[in-house]
């Protein structure tokens, strides 16, 4: 039988490998900090947590997926990932050619996959602590991530006024798109909100739920 906490130690590890592996000679080291600063905070508080409040191992995957996106953005600078290069290499040109000719895109998609790959978790964490009922279970998680993304973007902002010059516009990242913070907030609401879609049409439920149920029934 499996040991009940293998995969999440496995996941541990591999996020710890994937941040090493971002900060071999990145881009910009000053703006490889400044992506990582969140990260810092979030793996521990992630790790001392987990005796108390555990997530489920789908939840803990999306979170690594969500971080190995972060990462390569944090490695090349959002702005610079050359990620048409990669589409040309799988031999998608055409996509290549079309996403090289305009604004890099990466953040965007970055953002929109933190609305999808969080929000099982943030389901999760108000199960555990304040578990809503009914319609608000898949609420309040998308104003969740929604006030994150707001609590992001206005973090960014301080940065680059406090830092300026290359390093707060490299962070900042707009490019210059005047409406780049609502964009972003848009796109994770978006994520967020078929994330809840998906999980709620498949009447998902956290595993300690689902079991406390099932115990409740015998």
């Amino acid at each position: 039988m499996p040991h009940p906490h293998r995969l999440p130690r496995l996941l541990c590890f591999a996020a710890v490998a994937v941040v090493i592996l971002s900060g071999i000679r990145p881009a910009d080291w000053q703006d490889w900090l400044l992506e990582n600063a969140l990260v810092a905070v979030a793996l521990p508080l992630l790790v001392f947590g987990y005796r108390r409040m555990p997530f489920s191992d789908a939840s803990y995957v999306s979170l690594l997926l969500f971080l190995c996106l972060h990462e390569i953005g944090a490695h090349y600078t959002y702005s610079e990932v050359p990620y048409p290069r990669w589409l040309d290499a799988c031999g998608l040109t055409s996509l290549g050619e079309m996403a090289s000719s305009g604004r890099n895109h990466f953040d965007r998609a970055v953002h929109f996959a933190y609305g999808v790959l969080v929000t099982p978790a943030v389901v999760e964490l108000f199960a555990w602590r304040a578990p809503p009922r009914g319609i608000w279970r898949w609420i309040l998680p998308v104003t969740f991530v929604m006030s994150h993304s707001l609590i992001y973007e206005l973090v960014e902002w301080m940065a680059a006024e406090s830092f300026g010059g290359d390093l707060g516009q490299a962070y900042l990242g707009t490019q210059g798109d005047v409406w780049d913070a609502q964009k972003d907030m848009a796109l994770a609401s978006l994520g967020s909100a078929l994330a809840v879609l998906v999980l709620a049409t498949c009447r998902w439920r956290p595993m300690f739920i689902a079991r406390d149920a099932s115990a409740s029934s015998v």
